[in-house]
């Protein structure tokens, strides 16, 4: 149960664009790039030195890194002039953080769009969900359920507690499980997703609870692994054996 920290960094497309320099043309040798065009005309392009067959490298190398990301088209003048401005240490037109917060932006919309039938699904189950008999909602948008009520001492979020757990999507499918393992889980509550670390402090040791966490109190916009997609809603059986405080 690791948390996940959400950046979306544009600097990944730069150490792409630089594992292609390896390839890049000796000065040496001059090499021709023909380019078919749709007329009856053909363009070539000619890398006279390593600097321009680097250059075309790091294109490659970014347009690559950002196409799988599902980016399609850029502005491609505005491009241009954030690589002269950086490398000729021109003053920026955004400031480090502005640029960060644009690019995550950019790739969030980008991410919302693909995955909009997950994000619908959560939604439509959540607002569902909330009306049936015994679940209740915090102010976070949390929902829980008590199955068991224990007897014994809350959590604080310095925690660490002992728990049985199992987690699975809205289709039923299991993503991870202790009793599966045959073995319970200690864990810091510092150290968890925010739907666990809200919700077992919510429990009393002895309890069992089933929790249903919406996608931004869990593994947001970029999932865990394989097994959980971006965006996903995520529905957890939680049992709190016990609870060591970090005094003890």
């Amino acid at each position: 149960m690791k948390k996940i920290i959400i950046t979306l960094l544009l600097p990944l497309s730069v150490f792409t664009a630089t594992a292609q320099t390896k390839k890049a043309v000796p000065a040496k040798k001059t090499t021709t790039v023909k380019k078919a065009t749709t007329g009856a005309k053909t363009t070539a392009t000619t890398f006279k030195s390593t600097l321009d067959s680097a250059s075309y490298s790091f294109g490659i190398g970014m347009g690559t890194s950002m196409k799988g990301e599902g980016l399609t088209t850029l502005n491609y003048e505005l491009l241009i002039k954030g690589f002269q401005d950086a490398l000729n240490g021109r003053k920026t037109l955004l400031t480090e953080e502005q640029s960060r917060q644009a690019s995550n932006n950019l790739f969030k919309s980008i991410s919302q769009k693909k995955y909009a039938p997950v994000l619908a699904e959560g939604k439509t189950f959540l607002e569902n969900n909330k009306k049936q008999t015994g679940v209740q909602v915090t102010p976070s948008g949390l929902q829980y359920q008590v199955l068991t009520r224990g007897t014994g001492v809350k959590p604080a979020a310095t925690d660490t507690v002992l728990v049985h757990y199992k987690g699975t999507l809205l289709n039923g499918k299991e993503f991870d499980s202790s009793y599966s393992r045959n073995e319970p889980l200690a864990l810091p509550l510092s150290g968890v997703i925010k739907g666990w670390t809200e919700g077992v402090q919510l429990m009393q040791t002895g309890s069992k609870y089933k929790f249903f966490i919406p996608y931004d109190l869990a593994y947001g916009e970029r999932g865990a692994g394989q097994d959980i997609p971006p965006y996903s809603t995520l529905i957890f059986e939680i049992e709190l054996l016990k609870v060591t405080s970090p005094k003890q």
